[in-house]
């Protein structure tokens, strides 16, 4: 018999780390990759139903104490019954190209329970906060009947809009006495952000920190709930569960996310197509007038851009 939606287990770790493994380096296309591992669940007697589980985006500066905060995540999340899996994007070693930190190291008490299931992915140099192969990890850990799916950015600052894409909810985190991080902030993550916490609660200057935010969405076209957690004791956690938990319930999120998506989509394809054309001999022989001195740059990007034109399917 065929338990519908059974928990995740140790197997299930074992076919979902392969998986995202196979994404990360391309070894099949995605489709295939995720029928293997969903008939590798039923052949067990598992069938992990697909798009349902809740998405969260934690970012924010470095050193703001994302991580601390997923684990604590996790901890509430574990005590409602939900399984989890936690998708944490690390800095990526210019060797290797493998994950510096591993987040999977400083969330090692979940270690041992398999309703957890932690996996550190490589930027690979990626803009955006997030790994080549996050968005194809995300889905596999829903195909694989996780409940919710918390992903956590690089934390390279304002510019990690690409979490829009990806997840249901967004949490901002930052840290009092940032001084300009805030105008950062301003200038990038109020756009995407969803909730802002100010973690680290008990450092002076984080009740001006809160008003300072308070104070930005104030002025904002959304409404943008301002907590303080105190991750490393759990401070505040509770409060910050229940707001997600009623945040990654609202649909317009979720639209929001499918219409980013689709942006940037197009975007890709678009750069593609612009590549491969200008890999072509009548872009070549543009750029090789420019490289002769005859003919002015200005002039150049004109007749290539009109050489290029639109991709393909687009509008």
């Amino acid at each position: 018999m065929i338990a519908e939606s059974a928990a995740p287990d140790h197997r299930t770790h074992r076919e979902l780390a392969r998986a995202i493994s196979h994404v990360e380096n391309a070894l099949a296309p995605y489709a295939t990759i995720e029928a293997r591992l969903l008939a590798a669940e039923r052949e067990r007697g598992r069938r992990p139903r697909d798009g349902h589980a809740r998405v969260i985006g934690i970012t924010g500066p470095p050193g703001a104490g994302k991580s601390t905060l997923v684990d604590r995540l996790i901890e509430g999340f574990r005590t409602a019954g939900d399984t989890v899996a936690v998708i944490a994007i690390d800095p990526s070693s210019p060797f290797t190209h493998g994950a510096v930190l591993g987040d999977r190291v400083r969330m090692q008490r979940h270690a041992g329970d398999v309703g957890v299931y932690i996996r550190s992915m490589a930027s690979r140099e990626a803009g955006g906060g997030l790994a080549p192969a996050t968005r194809d990890a995300v889905r596999l850990a829903d195909a694989a009947g996780f409940d919710t799916i918390v992903v956590e950015t690089v934390g390279v600052g304002q510019v990690e809009l690409e979490i829009v894409g990806v997840a249901d909810v967004v949490v901002v985190v930052t840290v009092p006495a940032l001084g300009d991080g805030v105008q950062a902030i301003k200038a990038g993550l109020t756009e995407i952000a969803d909730i802002f916490v100010v973690n680290m609660a008990d450092r002076p200057g984080a009740n001006r920190t809160a008003t300072d935010l308070k104070h930005m969405v104030h002025d904002g076209p959304r409404d943008i709930p301002v907590l303080q957690t105190i991750a490393s004791d759990g401070t505040g956690v509770a409060a910050l569960l229940d707001v997600l938990r009623t945040r990654a319930d609202d649909e317009t999120l979720g639209v929001r996310a499918v219409r980013f998506e689709v942006v940037r989509r197009i975007r890709d394809r678009s750069v593609a197509h612009a590549l491969r054309r200008l890999a072509e001999p009548a872009a070549l022989a543009i750029l090789d007038r420019v490289r002769a001195h005859d003919l002015a740059r200005a002039d150049a990007i004109d007749h290539l851009i009109h050489l290029v034109g639109a991709a393909p399917h687009a509008d």
